[in-house]
């Protein structure tokens, strides 16, 4: 009867250690994590003169991540895709159910073959980002373009632009206007400036919507209303831009990036090559000018980084969203009215803290089952004792 109650009991703390790991490691450990996060209130705000802010009801609240990279068919090893895609799924259905924006941005790289996958490979990769980032109706989700989802400039073509517009159903440039408030979204793959049919046609639409903000402020600053040279524009909310894409804006280097999402102090001297790491000086002014945006989001290092442009445009690199790019993956909440904004960050649980759990849970396992062989060795012994003290004296 012992013999039968200690392997009761010792499968029952087997089945607690692995269990209690697994649903902490996959489930739990979300939620107190992004449970430390809150949206970020306007008395703090940048980026208006109305430091006080408007009422809460009347601003946006937006949630921002980049370079999801769902791993394709060729590079994706079942494991890597499995492990980084549960992570990114759980950690995005936990920040909807506890935080609940209005919409959500995700600028660019959300696949990581786009460039090269088949058409029933893209369809697969499709499938799956479904899967992961559903939402309900209450949450707009608003996807950019970056250059794994159809290519770097010399691989992109039509093809490629416009099937990945068909499946988000909109232009990969255009204004999305949100109470009041105006997010640009810019396909910077598409801004080499060199002539390209799709450079050439993005530059086009880029022009006109600068054309068509600058008639909307011009407009509500005239008594007069529109001018002869805004007929025929489209009118948005007359309040400077939020800036939204996946290249950054030229910079030399991450240098003077800091804080704990930062590149790592060993990269952060490599120099950024134009047209590849960041956007070229020419097309980065050129976007400064002609849309003065309030604030610049982007992606693509997969690291975090403020800067500001002419002393004036401040930019924020968002970091990657999936531990296979960074073990301690954030987003940004960001809190908008047409007069100013605020943002804050918000960490994952970082892959190295999940690591540690599973190897505890495993060091305990193995404890136990050393404790448990112990146990039963000396239990062993003693029956054996007593068998043999009964046979003497008999």
């Amino acid at each position: 009867m012992p013999r039968f109650s200690a392997r009761w009991m010792v499968a029952l703390l087997l089945v607690l250690v692995i269990g209690g790991a697994f649903f902490f490691c996959e489930y739990l450990i979300y939620f107190p994590t992004i449970l430390q996060c809150a949206w970020p209130r306007l008395s703090h705000a940048r980026g208006g003169e109305d430091m006080d802010g408007p009422p809460v009801d009347t601003a946006v609240r937006a949630m921002v991540l980049s370079d999801t990279h769902l791993l394709g068919a060729v590079g994706g090893h079942w494991f890597d895709k499995l492990r980084r895609e549960w992570q990114m799924e759980r950690a995005f259905q936990t920040a909807l159910w506890l935080l609940r924006p209005e919409i959500v941005f995700i600028l660019g790289d959300i696949f990581d073959e786009g460039k090269w996958s088949s058409q029933k490979h893209w369809e697969d990769d499709v499938r799956r980002f479904h899967r992961m980032f559903r939402h309900s109706t209450d949450t707009e989700l608003v996807v950019l373009v970056g250059n794994h989802d159809i290519g770097f400039h010399y691989e992109m073509d039509w093809f490629k632009l416009q099937r990945f517009e068909k499946v988000f159903n909109a232009s990969s440039t255009r204004i999305v206007t949100k109470k009041g408030v105006n997010f640009l979204l810019v396909n910077s793959v598409a801004l080499h400036g060199d002539g390209c049919p799709i450079c050439q046609s993005v530059e086009k639409e880029l022009i006109k919507l600068s054309r068509d903000l600058n008639c909307s402020l011009q407009s509500s600053q005239s008594s007069s209303g529109v001018t002869d040279s805004c007929d025929g524009s489209q009118l948005y909310p007359p309040s400077p831009p939020i800036m939204l894409q996946h290249y950054p804006l030229y910079r030399v280097s991450d240098a003077g990036c800091t804080g704990q999402d930062a590149a790592p102090p060993e990269e952060r001297h490599l120099l950024f090559r134009e047209k590849y790491d960041v956007l070229s000086k020419e097309a980065s002014q050129r976007l400064l000018q002609w849309f003065k945006p309030r604030l610049i989001l982007s992606g693509h290092t997969h690291s975090g980084c403020e800067v500001l442009h002419d002393n004036k445009y401040p930019e924020i690199s968002v970091p990657s969203f999936s531990w296979r790019n960074r073990n301690n993956p954030s987003f940004i909440l960001a809190t908008v009215s047409p007069s100013s904004y605020t943002l804050s960050k918000c960490f994952l649980p970082e892959e190295s803290t999940v690591i540690g759990v599973y190897c505890s849970a495993g060091a305990c396992l193995l404890l136990l089952f050393l404790a448990h062989c112990l146990w039963m060795k000396g239990l062993l012994q003693c029956l054996s004792l007593c068998l043999l003290g009964k046979h003497k004296y008999l």
